[in-house]
């Protein structure tokens, strides 16, 4: 471990807790206009794998903070998903 190890913390703590208003009001209010699902899809895999390679290398930094970050990107992304299904003409937009 290099001695500037220490470093991963606080940046792991900055960007997930930056993450956080944006997952938060997404699931909140479900508008998701502004939100690009390439983006979210790629950004979703990219934390899956810095949370494997987190495993792999035994950095805690990576593990904690993606651990957190993943559900959170999944959900955006699943959110967006599921109201592009629901707004393609035809679709079904709400129970019964």
């Amino acid at each position: 471990m290099s001695d500037y190890h220490w470093i991963g913390y606080p940046a792991a703590i900055l960007t997930t807790l930056a993450f956080v208003p944006q997952a938060w009001l997404t699931l909140r209010t479900r508008d998701v206009r502004g939100i690009s699902a390439t983006t979210y899809a790629a950004l979703t895999a990219g934390v899956s794998l810095w949370l494997a390679y987190g495993l792999v290398e035994g950095d805690w930094a990576l593990i904690i903070s993606n651990t957190i970050t993943l559900p959170l990107a999944a959900s955006v992304l699943v959110t967006k998903w599921r109201v592009m299904r629901g707004s393609r003409p035809g679709a079904a937009t709400g129970p019964g």
